[in-house]
């Protein structure tokens, strides 16, 4: 398998690359195909070194057909009992890995030990959420959207917590102060969308104290944050339309459908990893292809390798 990625993901891909120590991934219940090849392709880019955590004979069985079997990995057997995902943060915590990335676990089997507290995971001050970046033909830059994966109706501050770790990740693909859209199904409020007049009241208050380094507007349709002829036609006055970086989502339904439908009907290619966790966590659907498992490993080890330790140690 040979990957191939947009040029927008790039920078990030040659940062994984960098000199350096590889990162120790876990990859909690191994036995998934598309997973597996992405790591392996990491692997042999040089920047991770696989754990394979699971059943024993599933994970034999795929590694041999996938003709990996031979490659450079440390196994883990399990037994179908374990937490697979606990026995991972176990390593981690006992400094045995580094990095936890989903493998043939459900999103919420894999959450639930990340947000327990009694995993020290989470720092005190973070919300975590998740970040897919995504680079969508005919759209000029790299766009990254959240929440999709965890937040089912956030509040105005959790939302605002969002656009916090939403320019974190940013960061991460060198865009500093980006453009950020808060998506509504309408621009003008109506009390009727409570998600309008919060996103109203976000914008005005960032305009006397910013919230985060960013230019944020909305509430905005997704037509006006990708367009500026559609902005021009519906007279909407606002320079960042065709070019914002970031979308944050009303709710996880609508995001996490934006997404999909982006990478499953317009040819999206993408990668999520969570912010405001203590560790890299890389997560990817089981139906996502190599290339984005792939991807989101590059990510996760450029926050890990970052020299100023912006993502897992203190700002």
């Amino acid at each position: 398998m040979s990957v191939e990625f947009a040029k927008e993901f790039e920078a990030i891909v040659n940062k994984a690359r960098a000199e350096g120590k590889r990162m120790r991934v876990a990859v909690a219940g191994a036995d998934s195909e598309s997973i597996l090849q992405g790591v392996f392709e990491a692997e042999a880019d040089g920047f991770v070194e696989p754990i394979l955590i699971g059943n024993y004979k599933r994970i034999q069985e795929m590694t041999e057909r996938l003709g990996l079997k031979d490659r450079h990995y440390d196994l883990q057997p399990v037994d179908d009992n374990t937490n697979v995902v606990q026995f991972a943060i176990e390593m981690i915590k006992s400094g045995n890995a580094d990095c936890l990335m989903r493998g043939n676990t459900s999103t919420r089997d894999l959450l639930m030990p990340v947000l327990n507290k009694a995993n020290h995971l989470i720092r005190d001050d973070r919300l975590v959420t998740h970040v897919c970046f995504l680079k969508i033909p005919g759209y000029s830059k790299l766009l990254a959207v959240s929440d999709v994966t965890l937040l089912i109706n956030p509040s105005a501050d959790a939302r605002r917590e969002v656009l916090k770790n939403l320019v974190r990740a940013l960061r991460v693909f060198d865009v500093e102060h980006p453009n950020i859209a808060l998506l509504a199904m309408v621009e003008k409020p109506s009390f009727h969308m409570r998600d309008t007049v919060e996103d109203q009241t976000m914008v005005r208050e960032h305009q006397m104290r910013p919230i985060a380094d960013c230019n944020i507007a909305g509430p905005i349709a997704y037509d006006l944050i990708m367009s500026k002829e559609a902005a021009r036609l519906k007279n909407y006055d606002c320079p960042y339309c065709g070019e914002f970086d970031g979308i944050v989502v009303p709710n996880l339904m609508s995001g996490n459908l934006l997404i999909k439908v982006l990478q499953m009907n317009a040819g999206a290619t993408s990668c999520g990893i969570l912010v405001g966790a203590k560790i890299p966590v890389a997560i990817t659907s089981r139906s996502d292809s190599p290339d984005k498992a792939y991807l989101s490993l590059a990510a996760c080890t450029a926050m890990w390798k970052d020299p100023d330790h912006k993502y897992f140690g203190k700002e």
